[in-house]
C-alpha cells in the first residue's frame, strides 16, 4: 500500500481571492484528526446543486460558465496545481460522456475563509453505466465560490481523484486499538458471535494505512453495512510498524509482508475459515465496494 497524508496548500489569487488555505487528500502517510462538522453548515448550498445540475445535463457550456474566468479558476489534485479555467469542466464533461447517471453529494462543511469568498467541501458518489454494467465512483471535493458579475462562480477547486472506494473524510486514531488489547478483543468477539450466531472478522492493520481507513469507510458504505452488521463481530488488530501481534499474524494465517489490511473470518468457536494470503485487500485503488460485499456475503453464516 501507499501511505498518504494531507496535503494543505495556499491558493494565491487576486483582489479578495489574497490566500486561502484547503485540506484535500493527497498521497502520504496519515489521515486528519477527526474533525466535529460545524452544527450551521446548511444541508444543501445552492451553487452547489446548479454545479451538480450543469454536470448531470452534460451541458459544457453552462458548465464552464460556473468557473471564474477573471481571475482564472485553479485546480489541485494529487498531480498537483492546473491553473486552466477549463480544466475542471473539461473533466466533468468527460465523467458525463464516461457514462455518468446520477450524483450523490454530501455536504461536510460550507465555510467563508474571508469576505466574498464561500467554500463547500462536499463528498461524491457517481454512479455511471459502463458497458451495460453499473459501477460507483467516489471523490472529496473543496470548492470555492465568489460573486463575479452577480452570479456565483467556483475560482478554485481541490478534488481527489475518483476512486472506486468511498474515501475517508476524516482519521480515526483509534480504528485500530493498543495491539495489547487484541487477544482480549478477540475473546469478547467470540462470546459476542456465539451468542448472537455471528463470524469474527479480523482486521489486521494499523492507524497509519490509509488503505486501512478506506477499507473501514466501505464497512459502513449501506450496501456494505447490511451484510456486515447481522453477520460480523469486526476486531481491528493493531500491528504496529509491522512488529505487533506477529504471532497472532501467524496463527490466523495473515502474511504480513503482502500487506495491509488484510482480513481473515473465524467461527463463533475461534476456528479460522479462511484469511487473504495475497494482500486481496492492501491496495483500496485496485478494488471496489462490489469485492467487500463478495467476500463477506461468501464467508457469512
Amino acid at each position: 500500500m501507499t501511505m498518504r497524508q494531507i496535503a494543505m496548500g495556499q491558493i494565491a489569487k487576486m483582489g479578495a481571492i489574497a490566500a486561502m488555505a484547503a485540506a484535500i487528500f493527497c498521497a502520504a502517510s496519515a489521515l486528519p484528526a477527526s474533525r466535529t462538522q460545524d452544527p450551521s453548515s446548511p444541508e444543501t448550498f445552492a451553487p452547489l446543486q446548479t454545479w451538480k445540475a450543469a454536470v448531470l445535463s452534460g451541458d459544457a457550456v453552462a458548465l464552464q460558465a460556473l468557473y471564474s474566468t477573471n481571475p482564472p479558476a485553479t485546480l489541485r489534485t494529487r498531480k498537483g496545481d492546473n491553473p486552466d479555467p477549463a480544466a475542471e469542466p473539461q473533466f466533468w464533461a468527460s465523467v458525463k460522456s464516461a457514462g455518468l447517471e446520477r450524483l450523490d453529494t454530501k455536504i461536510l462543511r460550507v465555510q467563508s475563509p474571508q469576505p466574498g469568498i464561500q467554500s463547500v467541501f462536499f463528498t461524491l458518489e457517481a454512479t455511471l453505466q459502463l458497458n451495460d454494467v453499473t459501477t460507483k465512483r467516489f471523490a472529496t471535493i473543496a470548492q470555492y465560490w465568489m460573486d463575479e458579475n452577480g452570479k456565483p462562480v467556483i475560482v478554485a477547486t481541490q478534488r481527489s481523484d475518483l476512486a472506486t472506494m468511498p474515501q475517508p473524510t476524516e482519521g480515526k486514531p483509534g480504528l485500530y486499538p493498543d495491539p495489547t488489547e487484541a487477544r482480549t478483543d478477540i475473546g469478547l468477539a467470540l462470546a459476542v458471535a456465539k451468542r448472537e450466531h455471528k463470524r469474527v472478522l479480523l482486521d489486521f492493520g494499523g492507524n497509519w494505512c490509509y488503505d486501512c481507513h478506506v477499507l473501514d469507510a466501505a464497512f459502513h458504505y449501506p450496501a456494505i453495512e447490511r451484510i456486515l452488521d447481522p453477520n460480523y463481530v469486526v476486531v481491528h488488530i493493531n500491528i504496529g510498524q509491522y512488529d505487533e501481534n506477529l504471532d497472532l499474524a501467524d496463527k490466523y494465517q495473515i502474511p504480513l509482508k503482502k500487506g495491509v489490511p488484510s482480513l481473515a473470518v473465524l467461527d463463533a468457536n475461534g476456528n479460522l475459515l479462511v484469511s487473504q494470503k495475497q494482500g486481496d485487500f492492501e491496495n483500496t485503488t485496485k478494488i471496489a465496494p462490489k469485492d467487500v460485499e463478495n467476500f463477506l456475503e461468501k464467508w457469512k453464516p
